[in-house]
């Protein structure tokens, strides 16, 4: 598992981002205080405070997570 913070701070952005991250077969979580959803779902993400930097997990190995986490450039802090 690798984790990261990112910023997911406008609606172009969180869409973009679910669109992104639906394109890999590997399970992804958002934590954002206590709370923790699915980075898949767009309405979980909706749900959370997007004013501040999010923690990403990546449940994948690592060379591939090092991949996904290039991909994610844009919306790291």
């Amino acid at each position: 598992m690798k984790t990261i913070d990112i910023s997911l701070n406008s609606i172009d952005k969180v869409k973009t981002f679910v669109n992104l991250i639906n394109r890999f077969d590997y399970d992804f979580d958002l934590v954002s205080g206590r709370y923790v959803i699915d980075a898949k779902s767009i309405m979980g993400i909706f749900s959370l405070d997007l004013s501040k930097p999010i923690t990403l997990n990546i449940y994948a190995e690592d060379e591939i997570a090092d991949d996904i986490i290039k991909q994610l450039a844009p919306y790291l802090v």
